[in-house]
């Protein structure tokens, strides 16, 4: 026989006073099924950051203007940016709107589907799209032809090099102010390297701005194409692919294009991925040859700018994230030799020339702008260079390494995803202590969203911690499109 049904009646607890003790059901909050205000919740950190970082421009702005008309000390048109105001439009306006468009609305799904070798060339060619549109916004004859003929740049003194070695021997003579027929300052702040680079464009051909222009953007773009090698290689190819897209619309483009520090970050950003290459690559030829052009680039890096001597702090981050760090350094030490040895036997001091270079920045502009100022607002100038989400991807730099920094020294295949986060801000990080050392030493007060290129690519790849990339990439394009077109940017 079947035992006779009975509803389940849920068991009452009562008082001593006979009142029932069934407990209340909770209540659901609307939170718990409403995604939308959980997104809001989560993002509220990133847009604080965010917000940070546009409360660190308006100060520097305001600041700025107080300190530029009452005492003239600043040497900027409008502070912190070396620029004017000047709302404008060019023949490069429609198709920046172009490539902005397309990238915030098809740049993550197509860096997460496309085969890796397909994904750097395709970056390589939107970031000189992205370039080429902004420089363009300002026309041809601006925005290119004549960036690098003016009175500070180098193109000024191609002439001057008809006799390389005996220019060489004797272009520490010419850097002081005071000096016969000193350089300009372009010229003169920088190693040989740099000018000479020009000059041997105008011995095979390519003289004048216009060609100079186009190499600064052609190889300026494949900056971010080495940074997505070197992400790939020390925290894995899912990061490198959310950094992407970050990489190509980087609103340091507007620099990039023209600017002779677009070329110069693009020789420090491949010593670096080929150090990468050769600290987690297996043992053979591949490593070695990998390691030796890492220190060629090096080498060259450092004859190309005095400041960009801190790499070494990226390259020592880099050792540190590297399945091998001790079998590679021979072979980049040896190629690190070859070119500061090829310039000292022509003749070229390197310290004697930083040591004048020194002396020559507190001779112009560098003596009179205020080092209280600029510690602060060269910071303010970085928020230019890399945008608001690389503020946010920032704040995520930090946690990881707070949280997750028993997993920073794993090894590069070690599997999961908080140790590739953990890596990938280690790397980040070491650039940011880059950017501070240069930011405290005093010598480089304004202009840093050009002479800090090379080290704001680093720092773009913070943005693969971000969810939500179309919106950050929305606010990435329209920190770019408005500079250009509201400023007329000096460099």
């Amino acid at each position: 026989m079947f035992a006779p049904f009975r509803p389940s009646v849920p068991s009452v607890t009562r008082s001593p006073l006979g009142f029932s003790l069934r407990p209340f059901p909770r209540t659901p909050r609307r939170s718990d099924h409403d995604p939308l205000r959980a997104s809001v919740r989560t993002a509220l950190p990133d847009l604080a950051a965010a917000l940070a970082a546009v409360l660190l421009v308006v100060a520097a702005a305001l600041v700025g203007r107080h300190l530029q008309d009452n005492y003239g000390n600043l040497h900027v048109g409008w502070p912190p940016l070396y620029a004017n105001w000047g709302p404008h439009a060019g023949p490069g306006t429609p198709a920046a709107l172009a490539v902005a468009a397309a990238v915030v609305a098809y740049g993550p799904v197509v860096a997460a589907r496309l085969q890796w070798r397909a994904l750097l060339a395709a970056a390589w060619g939107t970031a000189m799209a992205w370039t080429w549109s902004l420089a363009l916004i300002d026309g041809w004859h601006r925005g290119i032809a004549v960036r690098l003929t003016t009175r500070y740049e180098y193109l000024q003194v191609i002439d001057r090099f008809h006799d390389i070695p005996a220019t060489l021997r004797d272009f520490t003579h010419h850097i002081l102010l005071h000096s016969p027929d000193h350089w300009p300052p372009h010229v003169a702040g920088h190693p040989p390297a740099a000018t000479l680079t020009f000059v041997l464009l105008d011995r095979i051909g390519l003289g004048g701005g216009g060609w100079a222009g186009v190499w600064c953007i052609t190889v300026g773009a494949a900056a971010g194409v080495a940074v997505l090698v070197t992400v790939r290689a020390l925290a894995g190819e899912e990061l490198a692919r959310r950094a992407a897209p970050f990489l190509v619309m980087a609103p340091a483009a507007v620099w990039m294009g023209t600017s002779a520090d677009g070329y110069f970050a693009a020789v420090a950003a491949w010593s670096v991925a080929l150090l990468a290459l050769a600290v987690t690559g297996r043992p053979g030829p591949r490593m070695r040859a990998a390691a030796f052009a890492s220190g060629l680039l090096f080498g060259l890096t450092c004859y190309l700018s005095y400041g960009l001597t801190l790499f070494v702090l990226v390259a020592a981050g880099v050792l540190l994230l590297g399945r091998q760090r001790a079998r590679p350094l021979p072979f980049v030490v040896a190629g690190a030799a070859v070119v500061p040895l090829a310039f000292t036997l022509a003749g070229f001091d390197w310290w004697e020339g930083y040591r004048l270079l020194t002396e020559r920045y507190y001779q112009g502009a560098g003596g009179i702008r205020p080092y209280g100022y600029w510690v602060w607002a060269n910071l303010a100038c970085t928020v230019f260079l890399v945008g608001l989400a690389t503020a946010a991807g920032l704040r995520h730099t930090v946690a990881a390494l707070v949280h997750r920094r028993g997993s920073v020294l794993t090894r590069p295949d070690s599997p999961g995803p908080l140790a590739a986060e953990a890596r990938l801000a280690l790397l980040v990080s070491a650039a940011v202590l880059a950017v501070l050392a240069a930011d405290l030493s005093g010598m480089s007060k304004a202009e840093t969203e050009r002479i800090w290129l090379p080290f704001a690519m680093w720092l773009l790849p913070a943005c693969a911690f971000l969810s939500r990339p179309r919106v950050w990439l929305t606010a990435q394009a329209s920190l770019a499109l408005l500079t250009n077109h509201l400023l007329m940017t000096g460099w």
